[in-house]
């Protein structure tokens, strides 16, 4: 039986009927990154010896049924910026890459308490600070469509281990688009939740008020199953939102009679890949033949989503960076004068260029005469922001848009041009900056064959509209393997 290419749900149900062990599920997964794993560069960190190990406990909790949920048994891969206890957590920085953590981000736990099996941490840009990992100290991740593209960021380990069948599942976080625009680049489903509903306990944070911990899988069903395991309220964390409404799979209906959905115009104007205009105009088009509601709107504000990002965001990096000093834990340089020189040594050593840029920046909006001028200035467009998806909300149920203005670029396309690769994130900002949940999923191919991906929003904690209109187009389409995996049988 061909494992791999089942959803992780499907999987799942395979388990429970037994007609698959924990252990065959994890040996098909370990076999597939055997083979591509040389050429895509997923993952930071392996553990077979602990996943094999794992695999049998599990194994013996479904077998007394202790264990019956659907995700019970089923391999995921976690995002390197999630702590977990005993395993080098690294955020795919010098400066963590000795860093072993004591406990378990809250998120890995949640699904450890549902049976999953972690099998390894997967590469990212370095301290999730870009849009294409190619910044990881352990060298850039390749999409499995076309190895010489990017795979999206900074959630493109956890992405192209999915669309290259190395794991039925993945976490990742989004703090300007990182879930979403990875999973438009790499052809799979990611979903960034609604600001609170998943815990950031155990992340390693880069931007506190914007980040948030999210599912990537194969599609909407897989998704929606993740996203109600990991959504629990947790008292250590101060953002954290206790839910009664996190029953997501309940929204996969295809059924989207009297759905009101927004076209927001000020998205499909200069910058859009006609392509990509086309593949999101005939999702709005298929849903409209299924019975919902469509208009185009004014959203506004949107151009402003970009410069109030990346001082907002910047700013909070600097300030939560700052702890990284080669004092507590992580990299210290080998050899130094004084105090102040072991600091200034280690954060050179141990930073890459992306990350000192995006420090700079947060201090020099942070520091005295700038604060007012930028970071205050950046916060009340945040909030002008929040009240045009406000008053666009009252009148629709989910807008669709656009999740990048381009297909996947060719590798060193965007690193050559940082004020490209941010401009590149304005239509997924906007929802980070208004603490809103989107999804990405696939719609097309461009004329190269590689994936585009549509994004809808929804308003704050209203998930299941997303997740109910992505369900219903889903249905219009078969999921594609990438071209790299099935024409060369990696």
């Amino acid at each position: 039986m061909d494992l791999k290419g089942l959803t992780a749900v499907e999987l799942g149900k395979k388990i429970q009927a037994k007609e698959v062990t924990v252990k065959e599920a994890v040996e098909a997964c370990f076999a597939q990154i055997d083979k591509v794993e040389k050429e895509v560069n997923s993952f930071v960190s392996l553990q077979k010896e602990a996943a094999l190990k794992r695999a049998e406990e599990v194994q013996k909790l479904i077998d007394d049924g202790t264990l019956t949920g659907p995700l019970a048994g089923v391999p995921v891969a976690i995002k390197d910026n999630m702590c977990t206890e005993g395993v080098t957590t690294t955020c795919s920085s010098k400066i963590l890459s000795n860093f072993v953590p004591t406990f378990s981000a809250e998120a890995v736990l949640n699904l450890e308490k549902a049976g999953a099996v972690v099998i390894g941490k997967t590469n990212m840009d370095e301290f999730a600070m870009g849009s294409t990992t190619e910044t990881s100290y352990y060298g850039e991740t390749k999409n499995p469509w076309n190895l010489e593209h990017v795979p999206g960021g900074s959630s493109g380990g956890s992405c192209a281990a999915v669309a290259a069948l190395e794991v039925p599942y993945a976490l990742g976080s989004d703090t300007g688009g990182s879930i979403r625009q990875p999973s438009s680049y790499c052809g799979i489903v990611g979903i960034k939740p609604t600001y609170g509903t998943v815990s950031r306990y155990g992340l390693i944070a880069y931007g506190s008020s914007l980040d948030q911990i999210g599912p990537l899988a194969k599609d909407v069903t897989d998704c929606a199953t993740i996203l109600e395991i990991i959504s629990r309220y947790d008292k250590k964390d101060s953002t954290s939102v206790e839910r009664t409404d996190n029953d997501f799979t309940s929204a996969l209906k295809d059924d989207v009679k009297g759905m009101r959905i927004g076209l927001p115009k000020d998205y499909f104007t200069e910058g859009l890949d006609p392509e990509i205009k086309d593949a999101v105009y005939h999702v709005a088009e298929v849903l409209k033949e299924k019975g919902a509601i469509v208009e185009e709107f004014d959203l506004g504000m949107v151009e402003y989503a970009i410069p109030a990002y990346y001082i907002i965001a910047s700013a909070e990096a600097s300030s939560n960076l700052e702890r990284f000093d080669g004092v507590k834990y992580g990299y210290r340089t080998a050899e130094y004068t004084d105090l102040h020189n072991m600091y200034k040594k280690t954060r050179s050593e141990g930073f890459g260029a992306e990350v000192k840029r995006r420090i700079m920046l947060g201090s020099f909006t942070l520091s005295s005469g700038y604060y007012d001028a930028y970071y205050v200035k950046a916060l009340k467009v945040k909030a002008l922001i929040k009240q045009a998806y406000d008053k666009a909300f009252a009148k629709y149920d989910i807008i669709l848009g656009p999740v990048a203005p381009t297909t996947a670029l060719t590798m060193g396309e965007s690193l050559s041009d940082p004020i490209k690769m941010y401009l590149g994130d304005v239509y997924t900002v906007p929802v980070n900056l208004a603490g809103l949940p989107g999804i990405s999923l696939p719609c097309g191919y461009d004329k190269d064959g590689m994936p585009i991906g549509v994004q809808m929003v929804g308003d704050a904690f209203n998930e299941k509209a997303i997740i109910q209109a992505a369900y219903a187009f889903e249905q219009t389409r078969e999921y594609k393997q990438p071209a790299a995996v099935a024409e060369r049988g990696l």
